[in-house]
């Protein structure tokens, strides 16, 4: 679920920070910059793991801070493919369950991913699972909102987003909402996995 990523940054201290030690400088302006942040084709970022390399610092004319070059170990949200997670279900629509894991939203199980058969259930929002109890009936098992769920991730998907606004907001982009820069698929179709109360007994 966690990696170490090797990353490579040219970091800028300002003047504030010439009184700490260099390496705790950069701790926290790598930090400021990279933590809860997504970086593309690498992952979302969770915070400084190590410093492996302090190389030269030089000044540039007419900036008062100091620009280092850093090779550093950032500990990143990525989990591999296959890879069985716990997540907490935040709701349910046409498009399948959203999980949350807490720290990351943008998780979906798309409904041919589900349990077989299920039904969306517009009046309660919740997907259904048709459970076959053996005897010609079905017994109705809903995923509703805060259930624990357990699922297999299935795909990854990155996307470029703009730049960010004076605001620090998005920039709107034509004909669309801002885009999620990273996002996971699961899936729950096997044994084992989905709501973890329709395994307990």
């Amino acid at each position: 679920m966690f990696i170490l990523a090797e990353m490579k940054n040219v970091t800028r201290i300002l003047p504030e920070y010439f009184n700490m030690k260099l390496n705790d400088a950069i701790a926290i302006e790598l930090n400021k910059k990279l933590a809860n942040k997504v970086v593309l084709n690498v992952g979302l970022c969770i915070a400084l793991f190590d410093i492996t390399a302090l190389k030269e610092s030089f000044i540039i004319p007419g900036d008062g801070a100091s620009h280092t070059i850093v090779h550093f170990r950032y500990i990143v949200f990525r989990p591999f493919m296959e890879e069985i997670l716990l997540g907490k279900i935040r709701s349910c629509s046409q498009e399948g369950v959203h999980v949350t894991m807490g720290f990351f939203d943008d998780i979906l199980i798309p409904p041919s991913a589900l349990q077989h058969p299920s039904k969306f259930n517009e009046t309660e929002q919740a997907w259904v699972w048709e459970y076959d109890t053996g005897d010609g009936n079905t017994h109705d098992l809903f995923m509703d909102a805060g259930d624990t769920i357990r699922f297999r991730v299935t795909a990854e998907n990155f996307m470029e987003t703009c730049p960010m606004g004076p605001s620090g907001l998005q920039e709107p982009q034509e004909g669309g909402e801002g885009k999620v820069p990273y996002s996971l698929t699961g899936s729950i179709n096997e044994p084992g996995l989905g709501i973890l109360s329709w395994w307990d007994n």
